[in-house]
Formats: structure tokens, sequence, C-alpha cells
């Protein structure tokens, strides 16, 4: 009984470890773009940058959630493992 609180622990505290790892992954705000033609054209230079910036960050944001899939799935298949072990020592 007292492995079994340890590794209940232990999953607990793991689970809140590894929980905010995805809130690194930061999707960028789509940038500002007037309405007035106008206003494009006064602030083309600035605006030009903030769409750059904007792609550079959606690929950076891309890149960190395909990290955390790959990262999410091979722990998903070492949660399955662990849960075979425990239906093993169950017997169910």
């Amino acid at each position: 009984m007292g492995a079994l609180r340890v590794g209940i622990a232990a999953f607990v505290v793991l689970g809140a470890a590894t929980a905010g790892r995805a809130a690194g992954c930061v999707a960028p705000e789509a940038p500002f773009m007037p309405q007035d033609a106008a206003d494009i054209r006064a602030y083309a230079d600035l605006l030009r940058l903030d769409f750059e910036d904007y792609f550079a960050e959606a690929q950076a944001y891309f890149r960190c959630m395909e990290q955390e899939r790959q990262r999410v799935f091979r722990e998903a298949q070492d949660v399955t493992e662990a849960y075979g072990r425990m239906i093993e020592v169950v017997g169910e």
C-alpha cells in the first residue's frame, strides 16, 4: 500500500510539473490592420514589420507545439506501459 501511495504522489507531482510545459508555446497575436487605405499606405513600413514578426512568431509557435506533441506522445507511451504494469499487479 505504501508503494501505491508513493506512485500516486509521484504521478501527481510529475503531472503538475509537466502540465505547464505547453504553456511555453504562446500563439502570436495577429497584427493590427487598419481599415483605411490611406492609413495602410502611411504605415506600410511598420505594418510590414508587424506582419513579418507575426510570421516568424507563428513558425516558432508551430515548432514549439510540435515538440510538445512529441513529448506528450512519448509520455503517453510510458504511462500506457505503467498502466499495464499496474493492471498486472492488481490482476485485472
